[in-house]
């Protein structure tokens, strides 16, 4: 069954919302059955299962699927969470230096509403590789646009951290 794009949609964004009702499982088959409605080689469909596979803690199950819809042409702000979450995700699985890489090239690669979870997730991939200044670095960074006040005084410092250490 194909429906249209809107619906679609809403149906996925309230699965999303009720993600806490239901059990791991009965949630993973929502998804799924959700994926199968759309054209095959839609990037969505991946994606999405990727996500559920993530958010019910098979970091392992979801690397692949994050691969497949970037692969895919995944296009917009999807593109830009599944490269933050599969980065995520190989951070879990241990293959740390890719979760830089990905991190590190997704941070320069453009600017939205998700480039402070791009430091954040950059800064916890930057610590587990021993590189705990410049992580704190781009967590006060991220920090700082959202103080009332002090925002430069602590943008400046952090920048600091990063040139103490080179």
């Amino acid at each position: 069954m194909t429906t249209s794009g809107n619906d679609w949609e809403e149906r996925v964004a309230s699965l999303w919302a009720a993600l806490d009702d239901h059990a791991e499982d009965e949630f993973l088959g929502l998804i799924q059955k959700l994926t199968q409605e759309l054209p095959p080689g839609d990037a969505r469909a991946p994606f999405e299962l990727a996500c559920a596979h993530d958010s019910t803690g098979h970091s392992d199950r979801a690397v692949p699927l994050y691969r497949e819809a970037l692969a895919s042409g995944l296009t917009g702000i999807r593109r830009r969470r599944a490269v933050i979450q599969l980065a995520s995700s190989l951070r879990n699985v241990g293959q740390v230096d890719q979760s830089v890489a990905l991190l590190e090239a997704e941070r320069d690669a453009g600017s939205d509403e998700l480039d402070d979870a791009v430091a954040g997730f950059l800064a916890l991939a930057l610590a587990d590789v021993g590189r705990e200044r410049e992580a704190l670095s781009y967590t006060l960074v991220a920090l700082a646009k959202h103080l009332p006040r002090y925002n430069r005084s602590l943008a400046n410092y952090a920048g600091d951290l990063i040139a103490e250490s080179e």
